[in-house]
């Protein structure tokens, strides 16, 4: 059987404009050793210093699902959901593609052509969070500044479901 799967990008618009810039997530999905293994359903958003949701970045999960079956189980990544996940239809106005298998994978946000560059000066945290059925969840949060005024780098480590997790901006 063949699944297939979103990325959705949505952008909230932000009143204060800051400078065009590119931001870049990288993440690992570990191998784990289980008797069944399914893809995790992946999100991951921007935090202000208020932990309030000011961009979602990436909702992965299985758009194709008869009867729109995937979307129900958006609600596993309890975070996201509580935050904004609840409030957005999906899928998202954003990029299609697939869910992503263990391994190391890239995800790119040139933030010239979206509202990222509207977001002001300030301390962020880009949070990403996996839900697997029949797995386990996890939340991964990497603080970060924004915009950059050169390139940096900012990482985290998960435990289980996600492995390192690093964040790269460029002005």
């Amino acid at each position: 059987m063949k699944l297939r799967y979103s990325i959705a990008v949505g952008l909230p618009l932000v009143s204060v404009s800051a400078m065009a810039a590119d931001l870049t997530l990288k993440f690992d999905v570990p191998q784990l050793n289980v008797a069944e293994y399914h893809r995790p359903y992946l999100a991951a958003w921007l935090e202000n210093a208020d932990q309030k949701v000011v961009a979602n970045l990436a909702v992965l999960y299985d758009v194709k699902k008869k009867d729109n079956g995937g979307a129900k189980w958006l609600k596993d990544m309890r975070q996201w959901w509580r935050k904004s996940g609840r409030d957005v239809e999906m899928p998202m106005d954003g990029v299609s593609g697939a869910t992503r298998g263990p391994g190391e994978h890239t995800l790119n946000f040139p933030v010239a052509k979206d509202a990222l560059n509207k977001l002001p000066a300030g301390n962020y945290q880009l949070v990403i969070e996996a839900a697997r059925e029949a797995g386990g969840r996890e939340l991964v949060k990497v603080p970060m500044a924004w915009p950059p005024k050169s390139a940096q780098s900012f990482s985290a480590k998960g435990k289980e479901e996600l492995g390192e997790v690093t964040v790269q901006v460029k002005p």
